[in-house]
Formats: C-alpha cells, structure tokens, sequence
C-alpha cells in the first residue's frame, strides 16, 4: 500500500510502513531520552574522588608556588649582594686602577714570544675577545677554540682558563646555555688541577647566570652564593 505525500507542491508515492516507522521513531525517541535523563548519573559517585584529585592538584600547585617564590626571593637578595660587592670593588679599584690581579709568573704580553705557537695562542685569544666586543659570538668560538688546544699543547694553565673563559662566553651569547656550563666549569676544574684560582670568580658568575637563564635556579643560587662570596674576598 501507497500513500501520496505533498511537499513544496509535489506529491510522492512513500510506502506505508516506512510512513508507520518513521512517526513511531518520532514519538518514541523523546521518551527514551527522557528516561535517559531519569537514571542515575554515575559521574556523581565518582565526584568524591575526582574532588580528592583535584584538591591534591590544588596542594603541590601551591607548595611549588611557593618555592618558586622562595627561590625567586632567595635570587633577588643574592642580585643585590652582588650589586654591593661589585660597587665596593669599583671603588677599591677606583684607588688604585693599575692594581693586577694576574697570578704571579704569568708571561706579559708585552715580552718577546719565541714560540710560535704561542704567538698564535696570543694572536687567536686577542681575535676572539675582538669578535665578542663586536657581538660576533659565532665568529670567536673557533679562534677561542684554537687557543684552547694551542694551550693545552704548550701546557700553559692560565692561558687554557681564557680559552674556556672566551668559550663560555661565546656559547652563552649564543643561548646555548649548558655548552657554555661545560666550558666555564673546565675553569674551575683548571683551578683545582694547578692548585691556582684565578678566574674562578667570573666562572660562578657565569654558571650562575647560565642555570638563571634554564630557569634551575636553585643550582643558580648555589654558584651566586659562591660568585658573592668571591666578590668579598677578592
């Protein structure tokens, strides 16, 4: 059996039970959603627990909160150390500006070099603190590099510490944070195999600064603390 349905003026032959099917479709849907919306929502016994979760959420989000407060306070006072030893320095340099404190025994650069290599480890440290003053960290990475193996050649302990030195730097200026650790930290590490400390100060500062920029400021702090505690002593 047919029947003739009318839409937009047109009629369409549409069998009777797929009619029958639709409307019962229709009429009963509505009433099985509502029943849906009668029945107990699980989601309600589970809302102890997720409660639990989230208040413990809410607890370590706030404890780091705090510590990194803690932190960012600890740092801020350990800037201003800083700040104060370094003017009380400027001012005892102020007194006497042509005071060295290179270590005793090191070669002038004004004395004559025989060697060649040394020439060249003078000459490549020279060019490389040149290209840092100009903003080319790129640049002075390979000459400071060439000093450091001119250096560790000719076994020279003070010159090896500016190489790294120049390393450091030039890798920290390029953003290259942990590379430039690795190198400041050979300075240190120079310092403990001659049993002489020049240039230790600089290295904790830099390390220092370094860990500031990877956002780990608890080692920060830890070479801060020791880069002030130089600062008071030198």
């Amino acid at each position: 059996m047919m029947l003739l349905l009318g839409q937009g003026g047109l009629w369409s032959r549409v069998p009777v039970t797929a009619f029958l099917a639709a409307n019962i479709l229709i009429f009963t849907a509505p009433l099985k959603a509502l029943a849906e919306t009668c029945e107990a929502d699980n989601s309600f016994f589970n809302m102890p627990l997720l409660l639990f979760v989230a208040l413990i959420g809410a607890t370590v989000g706030g404890l780091l909160a705090r510590q990194r407060r803690g932190e960012l306070q600890r740092l801020n006072e350990q800037l201003r150390q800083i700040n104060a030893a370094l003017r009380r320095q400027a001012k005892i340099e102020s007194y006497a500006p042509s005071l060295s404190y290179t270590p005793v025994g090191r070669i002038s650069e004004n004395e004559v070099i025989v060697d060649p290599r040394k020439e060249e480890l003078i000459s490549r440290l020279k060019t490389g603190k040149i290209f840092l003053r100009n903003q080319e960290p790129e640049k002075a990475f390979p000459e400071f590099k060439t000093a450091l193996e001119l250096a560790q050649s000719l076994k020279d302990p003070i010159e090896e510490k500016k190489a790294a030195r120049g390393l450091g730097a030039s890798l920290q200026r390029q953003g290259k944070y942990r590379e430039a650790i690795k190198y400041h930290s050979m300075v240190l590490a120079i310092s403990e195999r001659e049993g002489e400390d020049s240039g230790n100060t600089e290295a904790y500062g830099a390390i220092a600064d370094c860990y500031t920029e990877l956002g780990d400021l608890e080692k920060a702090g830890k070479f801060y603390d020791k880069y002030i505690a130089r600062l008071e002593t030198d």
